[in-house]
């Protein structure tokens, strides 16, 4: 009789530990080809927009495609966190709330031109670049909140230096990009030195130091504490949809939305959300995707039901509460020459001491 010895006796026990260890690569190897997989279905956004305003139409677009979309917000910062990251950058598509910033972004070479009939057909030529790095996806116009009592039939943007508003003016810092944009425009209808003494007449007219959010406006005219303001007017849908009783609505309660016009253009200054493709992006063909999204008659119809902004596709039916504004026509001024002028503006508002 055989007996057994003491390495055969072993070699269940190996066998066993083999068996383990291939199974252990099995699962690796099948963990590595399931990431890439899980991955390929995402996209990454970087953006400067408020996310509860993207929210919407962040799950509208993900139901539709079954793409998710990560979303990381920046409220500063974003181009120089794109050029840090460089070649080796995840972002896929860049969204700004300001022209200046998406032009600044295609400028240094951040954004790679694409191609999409979707987006063309869309989007008219003067809000989109030429060479196709971004596209505005809504249009958000600068207006002024007044209180009822007291407002005018309507204004224009050089009537608020006028002596008549000394003190009953409120605004934002001078040195947000929204305004920054505004003075921008200023200059490029009027030239800078009629901006320079718009800009001292308006500060003259102040009833307090510039300062808070466009909401703010909207409050020191309940309180009493000024008779207009400079703000978006998407924020005043916001608080005139808000629940009855809310703070919000109280805000939006006592408003009224006058759309200013620029004295020799008659249009409203109008700034966009933008966006285009990163110029290193991982995902680009999902990339295109969600901004096709965008512009798509589903995605503008969010924009303007839930964000109260107006839409860059022709023919989008307006919310009730944006109707009630009145009809918006746009000043015609390019973008992108807008845009051009921002840096003239910023020190022109430091100049005057804006927001001392």
């Amino acid at each position: 009789m055989n007996l057994p010895t003491q390495r055969s006796l072993r070699r269940p026990a190996a066998h066993a530990r083999i068996a383990r260890g291939l199974v252990a690569v099995v699962a690796l190897i099948a963990a590595q080809v399931w990431v890439p997989q899980a991955q390929a279905q995402a996209v990454n956004l970087y953006t400067t927009r408020e996310p509860a305003l993207m929210r919407p139409l962040i799950e509208a677009f993900t139901a539709k495609s079954g793409i998710k979309v990560n979303t990381v917000f920046f409220k500063d910062g974003l181009l120089e966190r794109v050029k840090s990251e460089g070649a080796a950058s995840p972002a896929d598509v860049l969204m700004t709330a300001d022209i200046g910033n998406v032009v600044d972004l295609a400028t240094n070479g951040l954004l790679q031109p694409i191609r999409s009939a979707e987006i063309e057909s869309a989007v008219p030529p003067t809000l989109r670049s030429p060479e196709g790095t971004w596209f505005a996806l809504s249009l958000r116009d600068r207006v002024v909140y007044a209180n009822p009592a007291t407002a005018p039939a309507s204004l224009t943007y050089e009537d608020l230096a006028k002596p008549e508003w000394k003190g009953k003016v409120c605004i934002r810092s001078g040195q947000h990009p929204y305004n920054v944009a505004l003075v921008a425009s200023m200059i490029q209808h009027n030239g800078i030195a009629a901006t320079e003494a718009w800009l001292r007449g308006v500060k003259r007219n102040l009833a307090r130091r510039p300062g808070g959010g466009d909401r703010d406006v909207a409050r020191d005219i309940l309180g009493g504490l000024c008779e207009i303001g400079i703000a978006n007017a998407y924020y005043a849908g916001q608080m005139k949809s808000a629940g009855q009783g809310t703070q919000a609505r109280q805000w939006g309660d006592a408003i009224k939305v006058i759309r200013p016009t620029f004295e020799k253009t008659g249009g409203t200054f109008v700034n966009v959300t933008a966006a285009g493709i990163a110029a290193h992006a991982p995902n680009k063909a999902r990339a295109i995707a969600l901004l096709e999204f965008l512009v798509s008659d589903a995605g503008q119809r969010l924009y303007t039901g839930i964000d109260f902004e107006y839409p860059v596709r022709a023919g989008v039916p307006l919310s009730p509460v944006m109707e009630a504004f009145g009809p918006l026509v746009p000043d015609d001024t390019p973008l992108e020459t807008i845009a051009a002028q921002r840096v003239v503006a910023s020190r022109l508002i430091d100049r005057v001491g804006f927001d001392q």
